[in-house]
């Protein structure tokens, strides 16, 4: 049974689920907004928020941090860095926007646009 446990499984095992949620990730700060299901959507946005919030403070830590949970990018990490946090200095969350879209042609699943505020 799943009691008490909160985050979906896309049903792939662990490592694989991390890596999927890394490379959406990865995606979205590289592109700044990406169109996925609405489930990845959803799941993604507390990962991203939690790494813009890290990005703000800008030291070595949280840019090490964040090159090792975005799988090694390190221009990706300098980039959430230098010009994605500064955008939201003064804002304490909240830093993405999930727009919701027609479901999908082919299985009907419910999508979403998920882009940077």
């Amino acid at each position: 049974m799943r009691h008490g446990r909160k985050n979906r499984t896309f049903g792939r095992k662990a490592n694989v689920r991390r890596g999927f949620i890394r490379s959406l990730a990865v995606a979205l700060i590289s592109h700044g907004s990406i169109k996925t299901t609405e489930a990845r959507a959803k799941e993604l946005r507390p990962y991203i928020e939690k790494m813009v919030t890290k990005a703000k403070s800008g030291d070595m830590a949280s840019r090490r941090l964040l090159r090792a949970r975005l799988g090694n990018q390190e221009t990706l990490a300098n980039q959430l860095v230098d010009e994605i946090a500064p955008r939201y200095a003064d804002r304490d969350g909240g830093y993405l926007r999930i727009t919701k879209l027609p479901q999908r042609k082919g299985d009907a699943s419910p999508m979403a646009v998920i882009e940077f505020v």
